[in-house]
């Protein structure tokens, strides 16, 4: 990964979730346009790594992920809203990485996804306020998607061409963002 690579974290361990989904979506639209990317799914997580132990003596898929986290150019959070919030193996992973170098001035974008009518605003929201805490550059155009059950159809493509086009505007204006901050 280059410091201009972009490494989206689909922020759910649900298998076959709808915001791994939206991410793989994102994914493609970085590829179109020829930017370093890749995908981690939170559905990857090991075991080992919610053990008691793993605060004081790291495994070594968070030493793998640290070094994800601290080699990628800029973060694209693609998170799911649960009750009211963004999942806890979300909050547990950002937990797990180094304090305060894992974020700090790392360029930040986000997507959210609900079934509900606000698409994760709330979600995002507090997001926004843990990485804004760690020194993160949160990226302004955000995306929020409500409904998203009726978004996707079965194959998990987007149905609606104008959501669509939004997360290729963000992803394009992300990779700018990136290349200012690092200039």
């Amino acid at each position: 990964m280059s410091k201009h690579s972009v490494l989206i974290i689909s922020g759910t361990n649900r298998p076959g979730s709808n915001a791994l989904k939206i991410a793989q979506i994102l994914q493609g639209h970085y590829q179109t346009q020829q930017q370093h990317v890749s995908l981690f799914s939170l559905s990857e997580l090991p075991a080992e790594m919610f053990l008691p132990t793993a605060y004081a003596d790291k495994p070594p898929v968070v030493k793998e992920l640290q070094r994800r986290i601290m080699d990628a150019g800029g973060l694209h959070m693609v998170a799911p809203e649960y009750n009211g919030s963004f999942p806890g193996v979300l909050k547990y992973f950002i937990d797990m990485l180094k304090f305060p170098e894992s974020f700090e001035h790392k360029p930040v974008a986000f997507i959210g996804v609900s079934n509900g009518m606000w698409g994760a605003l709330r979600a995002v929201e507090q997001l926004q306020g843990i990485f804004g805490y760690r020194n993160a550059h949160c990226f302004p155009d955000r995306i929020f998607i409500p409904g998203i059950a009726q978004k996707l159809g079965s194959s998990g493509e987007l149905l609606d061409p104008s959501i669509d086009e939004r997360i290729a505007k963000q992803a394009a204006g992300f990779a700018t963002f990136i290349h200012k901050l690092r200039v």
